[in-house]
């Protein structure tokens, strides 16, 4: 008997929440070596990235076997025969971490706010680290037979790009469709994109499962269709100026 499987709610929420404790640990533990970048000492900063590459190196670890477990976990749920291991995704680059803190903190120097750069590095940091989790998903799907697709989970307090990502369900198998071609200002590796400070997850859909959208993905397609659709070129923009409309007139942020 085919199982369903959405994007809220069940595998979908336990992954949110094992995010939000891997960010919240990683928040405390960055704030922590918030000393070592001084803005007196242009030579601080050898040991703040260095410290601060230890600890994404630590929590992207995390990441990507708690991604692991959780796909292994949802493949045996699914009830799907034979055995697969889903192995981590490799860990970001210590160059691309070190380039990415050189830039959060770029303008200390030159007069620039010190919070303004810790606050660019939490959210660049929080992306690595989650991104780990996503990639070892994203390849799991890939190398296992008995995977169909995934699909983008996108909580309510989405940005637009995010909220389209996920309107779209459980299409995603490919770097071109995950994202990677949308929208040259959205940063990310691998098969998607995904911005600082994004909480998106993905979901694996496995053969004989039936992927579902939640109520508000369902709405956001609703809005991609009746405002976006038919429009080549000009999608992304219209969707935006109708998701925030969307937005705004129930109560939520936009981004």
């Amino acid at each position: 008997m085919a199982t369903r499987v959405s994007d809220s709610g069940g595998a979908a929420d336990r992954q949110r929440r094992v995010q939000a404790a891997l960010v919240r640990f990683l928040l405390r533990d960055l704030r922590a070596l918030r000393a070592l970048l001084r803005p007196s000492s242009p030579a601080s900063a050898s040991d703040w990235i260095a410290a601060v590459g230890s600890l994404v190196d630590q929590y992207s670890t995390a990441s990507a076997a708690a991604a692991a477990t959780s796909y292994e976990e949802q493949r045996a749920a699914a009830g799907v025969r034979g055995r697969f291991t889903a192995d981590p995704a490799p860990a970001p680059p210590e160059e691309q971490v070190a380039a990415t803190l050189r830039w959060a903190a770029s303008d200390v120097w030159d007069g620039g706010d010190v919070a303004t750069a810790h606050t660019r590095a939490e959210g660049a940091m929080e992306r690595l680290v989650l991104n780990r989790g996503r990639d070892t998903m994203q390849q799991a799907v890939r190398r296992d037979r008995e995977a169909v697709a995934w699909a983008r989970g996108a909580a309510l307090g989405a940005c637009y790009f995010c909220a389209l990502m996920a309107s779209r369900g459980a299409v995603y198998k490919t770097a071109g469709t995950a994202g990677r071609d949308a929208d040259e200002t959205f940063a990310g590796e691998g098969q998607a994109k995904y911005h600082n400070n994004c909480h998106c997850v993905i979901i694996p859909v496995f053969r004989g499962q039936t992927f579902e959208l939640s109520r508000h993905a369902e709405a956001w397609d609703q809005l991609y269709r009746e405002h976006a659709q038919g429009h080549p070129g000009e999608q992304l923009r219209l969707f935006r100026a109708a998701f925030a409309e969307h937005q705004q007139a129930h109560g939520r942020p936009t981004h």
